[in-house]
């Protein structure tokens, strides 16, 4: 069985794990300050003992021996809290051997307030990936330092855990590319789920509470008694409740894409007052949206994954009064008048005073016949946050030198018995950022082999093994591998505005002066210029990844969508006319 563990419930849950009888997972506090033991361990258990245990030891060996008892009880360990004043061994090391021992306990180091040097040690623990988080000492007032950061250092370590409690349970083959579709959908939307093989116990009872035999495959049940069999994602995006089609046939902003940029201009344009509709083939998040930790997104210190991140833009942009269509597409764009009319892929029509285009881009293709017949049976574009608890104890195999394919390694190194890296080019200075190339380097788990290449991959039913070229000797090497994440680069989703928006010779959009130039096609048709983020079409604005020569980094998306909202603007009011 599989679990997946993504956040939420959705009313009333359909199972229950019987982990839930286990003893309290156990916050443990490692210090050698009897004054630090003591009192935090009053303050964390005066609001999180009523679930947790939380004891305090003064040493590393200590620490240790309570780690194995608890392992020993069947009970999980959730926090390990270590006090940077540690002696003899350093507290890195033993934050090394901590990960060793539980690898999904979230690891805390306590640190003295008002050190702020770039020399201090909690900025290489963290660059190293050896500390999870930290907290400060002193940890008051209660309510605005300790309780915050406790409450989101277990909701990160739940978050890794077998779900207890799931929105639905989903029975069909890991191999198959249509269960790893659903899983990856439900995982980016954030609904816990259960899978099972139909060949297990809960499969074959799944099956019969769903009155089916299994020659359809996937078979989704879900909270509310509804059954879907081998669904397609706008069944599995309704059943949750999530609206598929629009509900108004104008608007005064249509946003085509729900990514960082798309969100951005939804939750301005709404907090301004225009009305504005955001219209997702998927579900929100675009490309970041598959990251497992975003590091460097200002504003959180401990990163945040692209699934939170998408989740928390999404409800402030409803919560503003944006209308949020999923499982829909742009199909076509027509100019009509003053109005800009929007076709959706359910036929739908429309018509709105302005456009932001942030579609966004889709991972590149190895194009590789005998890979491509295995994509979602162990050969995966992206999506390492849907499947990297599936590979616990395996080897598996990261194509790609940028921080996306960074961040998956680091993800999966987690579950994995080793990842390897394989990279075009001669290394990964020159593609990822100084931080995540530290973290990689120093994890064991995880082997980059630059200069190397592709070739061919083989299995029955699934991915087995890869034959790479290793462009320094000219060698070729068949190595195994359960799974194959491919994140090389990406292409624009821009073929349907072929002829109606001007394009680079890759398909990115055309904004500001370019989109007026002489060689631009279709033509600037107006005598001013374009404003900024403006395309070959007045009144249809393009923002994140889609833009020709954009930064392609999630801050620089927002700052684009949130920008084209105060053109917009301008352009509704004739400034530029």
């Amino acid at each position: 069985m599989i679990f997946s563990k993504v956040g939420g419930h959705l009313g009333t849950s359909c199972a229950q794990n019987e982990s839930m009888t286990s003893p309290p997972p156990l916050i443990l506090v490692v210090s050698g300050d009897e004054v630090v033991r003591r009192q935090l361990v009053h303050d964390i258990a005066h609001r999180f003992g009523a679930d947790y245990t939380v004891a305090a030891v003064a040493t590393t060996g200590a620490a240790l021996d309570r780690l194995g008892s608890q392992a020993s009880s069947g009970a999980a360990t959730a926090l390990v809290i270590v006090d940077e004043r540690l002696g003899n061994p350093p507290p890195s090391a033993f934050l090394r051997r901590i990960h060793q021992l539980e690898p999904q306990a979230k690891r805390i180091l306590l640190i003295e307030r008002g050190n702020y040097s770039s020399r201090h040690p909690v900025v290489t623990v963290m660059a190293l990936g050896e500390v999870d988080y930290h907290l400060f000492d002193p940890w008051f007032p209660l309510e605005r330092i300790l309780y915050p950061g406790i409450s989101e250092f277990l909701a990160a370590w739940d978050t890794s855990q077998d779900a207890h409690n799931v929105a639905l349970r989903i029975v069909g083959r890991p191999a198959a590319a249509r269960s790893h579709q659903v899983r990856d959908l439900l995982t980016r939307a954030a609904v816990p789920f259960w899978f099972h093989e139909p060949e297990t116990e809960a499969g074959r009872q799944a099956l019969a509470d769903a009155g089916e035999d299994g020659t359809r495959l996937p078979v989704m049940l879900f909270y509310s008694g509804n059954i879907l069999v081998d669904p397609s994602n706008a069944d599995v995006i309704e059943e949750l409740g999530m609206t598929i089609r629009p509900s108004s046939t104008s608007c005064d902003l249509m946003v085509l894409g729900a990514g960082p940029a798309g969100l951005a201009a939804a939750v301005y344009a709404a907090s301004e007052g225009l009305r504005t509709m955001v219209v997702e083939p998927e579900v929100p998040g675009g490309q970041a949206g598959t990251s497992s930790l975003i590091r460097n997104y200002l504003g959180f210190r401990h990163g945040v994954s692209g699934e939170e991140l998408a989740g928390r833009a999404s409800e402030q942009a409803w919560l503003f009064g944006a209308d949020i269509v999923l499982a829909q597409r742009g199909t076509k764009l027509e100019l009509r008048g003053d109005d800009r009319v929007v076709y959706t892929s359910d036929g739908s029509a429309v018509a709105a005073r302005a456009v932001v285009l942030a579609t966004g881009v889709t991972w590149r293709r190895l194009d590789i016949p005998s890979l491509e017949a295995l994509v979602g049976a162990g050969v995966f574009y992206g999506a390492a946050g849907a499947e990297a608890q599936a590979m616990r104890g395996r080897d598996v195999v990261v194509v790609g030198g940028g921080n996306s394919a960074g961040q998956a390694a680091v993800h999966l190194a987690r579950y994995a018995r080793s990842v390897t890296m394989l990279v075009r080019g001669a290394g990964l200075a020159a593609t990822m950022s100084k931080y995540l190339i530290t973290e990689i380097t120093s994890n064991p788990a995880i082997t980059v082999r630059a200069r190397t290449e592709i070739v061919e991959g083989a299995g029955l039913g699934g991915l087995e093994t890869l034959t790479v070229i290793d462009h320094t000797t000219g060698h070729a090497k068949t190595i195994p591998t359960t799974a194959l994440f491919v994140l090389i680069g990406a292409q624009p989703h821009t073929g349907w505005l072929a002829g109606t928006v001007a394009r680079d010779p890759q398909g990115y959009l055309l904004t500001g002066q370019p989109a007026a130039a002489m060689d631009a096609a279709p033509a600037w048709p107006l005598e001013r210029s374009p404003m900024l983020l403006e395309t070959s079409v007045p009144g249809v604005f393009a923002a994140g990844d889609v833009r020709s020569r954009s930064v392609k980094r999630v801050a620089a998306a927002v700052g684009e969508g949130a920008t084209t909202v105060r053109l917009i603007h301008a352009y509704l009011a004739g400034e530029y006319a």
